[in-house]
Parts: C-alpha cells; sequence; structure tokens
C-alpha cells in the first residue's frame, strides 16, 4: 500500500540550487549544541541522525474500496460496467502510521544497540551517557 517515502522536504527539493538545500549548521550557546537552520535533510544524514527531529512521510494508495464505484468490465462478458459499492474500509491508514511509526523506532533503536548494546539495560545507560559526556567535551 506504501507508494512513496519522503524523508525531510524530498523531491520537493528537486529545484533548489545545492546551497538553497543544505543545511546550515549554527550553534546555541545557552543550549550548548549544534543546530540545523532548517530541517530539510529530515534528521538523516550520510545514513545517520544530526540530532534533529527525524522527519518521514509516507504515502499510501488510496483504499480499494470506494462509496461511488469506478468503471471497470465484467469478467465474463468483457462489457463495460460500474464496480460494486462495497465498504469502506477507512482504518487503513491510521493502522499505517502506527506500523510505520513502529518500524522506524525498531530500526533506529537497532543502530542504537549496535553502537551500545551491552548485556542489560545498566550496561547500555552507562555507555550512552559516557558518549554524551565524551560529546560534551569535545
Amino acid at each position: 500500500a506504501v507508494k512513496a517515502i519522503r524523508v525531510g522536504t524530498g523531491i520537493s527539493n528537486n529545484s533548489l540550487l545545492g546551497k538553497e538545500m543544505h543545511d546550515e549548521i549554527t550553534y546555541d550557546r545557552t543550549q550548548k549544541s549544534f543546530k540545523r537552520k532548517t530541517n530539510r535533510a529530515g534528521g538523516i544524514e550520510g545514513g545517520m541522525s544530526n540530532g534533529e527531529i527525524i522527519d518521514i512521510q509516507i504515502v499510501m494508495k488510496p483504499i480499494p474500496t470506494l462509496m461511488s464505484p469506478l468503471r471497470t468490465v465484467n469478467m465474463q462478458t468483457k462489457k463495460q460496467a460500474w464496480a460494486v459499492k462495497e465498504r469502506s474500509d477507512v482504518c487503513a491508514v491510521p493502522a499505517l502510521s502506527v506500523v510505520v511509526e513502529n518500524v522506524a523506532a525498531f530500526v533506529i533503536m537497532r543502530f542504537f544497540l549496535k553502537k551500545f548494546g551491552m548485556d542489560n539495560i545498566h550496561e547500555i545507560k552507562r555507555a550512552y551517557h559516557s558518549y554524551l559526556k565524551y560529546l560534551e567535551d569535545i
């Protein structure tokens, strides 16, 4: 059912020059952190998080059942006919959003554990906090 996936501003960047598309980096002295002026990259650069909000948009095909049927062809007579008016499956889009959110979380956690994974949650937290401390020092 998914027909397209967009990260950040995606294909809408196709008319921009490179210097217009890239996210300029700034430094926030109050938060002591690097930021992007925009998030056109959708939080992903070079296949990894750049620290900004991960922005993913999924485009789903329309549900196959319509309340106002379209024209079709009768399989037996080969003559033009109207499709049967059936129920409308309106729960597909909300269900997809739950699936996509969980798949994205699973993929992010997979790489998080690849970097910080240990034998238990306490070791993972220790490795993660140690890494944050390291980042503060650079």
